[in-house]
């Protein structure tokens, strides 16, 4: 259901408030360069500064914009159950393609709670569900067995693998017939490569079409063709994280004159070295004169 690659979407702001008629273009744009999926709401998405109410809007005029060309899967997650079940009857409601909700932060829940709680908004919730595991944000790694566990669920599809071990994919795929998506834009060519269906890409804000062709290219079973495509995205993958995600994405798009780069506090201003770096990867990319 969700294969190639979707984009973790930035969330523009102006003046401190979200810029819908930003969103819009930027959704365009991605639908135009061969994206395959829309991901509102994410962390590089601002999740975690946006009230319920912009939350629900940013997703209902997403999915209305795009109108059912590609898909959208609506970030919903939260840690704190009633939050993330709240959310994802809403990206339901709305007409999302599907939910992406991230495991519990913060409160460290044991793999019995992490069952319960995906189960338990599966249940209530008839929406195609992606696990999203990123254990360097969450504090906790889901268990390949719990995971296999929650696919046993007809509306538990896929899992959006971050944790950046690329056993851990494996062991899910042994486990389980679940969709795994690389959470990490450096891993996408390995993670696909032991049967990862795509990305869910931050850099793909950046260099959509490269980003779709790498994907297309490992679903086709062209790895040289998609070797040539990670040699030549992992420079800018990794420029992606040199501070803070969506900091870097989103000093690079204002760079390239696509957004104003306005984000939320806590997230401030990229150092002025670190946009140097930034500067010269992209002008290496050949994104800058």
């Amino acid at each position: 259901m969700f294969t190639g690659s979707l984009v973790a979407l930035v969330t523009p702001f102006k003046n401190g408030e979200v810029d819908y008629k930003k969103q819009k273009e930027l959704v365009e744009f991605h639908i135009k360069n061969g994206t395959s999926g829309i991901v509102p709401c994410g962390t590089t998405g601002e999740s975690a500064t946006l009230s319920f109410e912009e939350h629900e809007r940013v997703v209902g005029e997403i999915v209305a914009t795009v109108a059912g060309r590609i898909k959208v899967l609506a970030g919903t997650g939260s840690n704190n159950t009633a939050e993330a079940l709240r959310l994802t009857k809403h990206a339901k409601k709305v007409g999302a393609d599907g939910a992406l909700l991230i495991t519990p932060y913060y409160n460290k829940p044991t793999p019995e709670g992490l069952y319960r709680h995906y189960k338990l908004i599966a249940e209530e919730v008839d929406i195609p569900i992606v696990i999203y595991n990123v254990p360097s944000r969450t504090g906790i790694s889901i268990l390949p067995e719990t995971v296999a566990k929650l696919a046993e669920m007809k509306n538990i599809v896929g899992i959006k693998e971050a944790s950046g071990n690329i056993d851990q994919t494996t062991q899910i795929l042994q486990l389980c017939n679940i969709t795994v998506l690389s959470g990490d834009d450096s891993l996408t060519l390995p993670i696909m490569s032991v049967g990862g269906k795509g990305v869910i890409s931050v850099v793909a804000n950046i260099v959509p079409a490269d980003t779709a062709a790498l994907t297309k290219y490992c679903l086709d079973g062209n790895f040289e063709a998609a070797r040539k495509c990670h040699h030549k995205l992992f420079p800018l993958c990794k420029g992606m994280f040199i501070e803070t995600n969506p900091i870097p994405v989103k000093t690079a798009m204002k760079l390239l004159g696509r957004i104003n780069g306005e984000m939320r506090l806590p997230l401030c201003d990229m150092t002025k070295e670190h946009e140097n770096q930034l500067v010269n990867i992209l002008k290496n990319y050949g994104l800058m004169p």
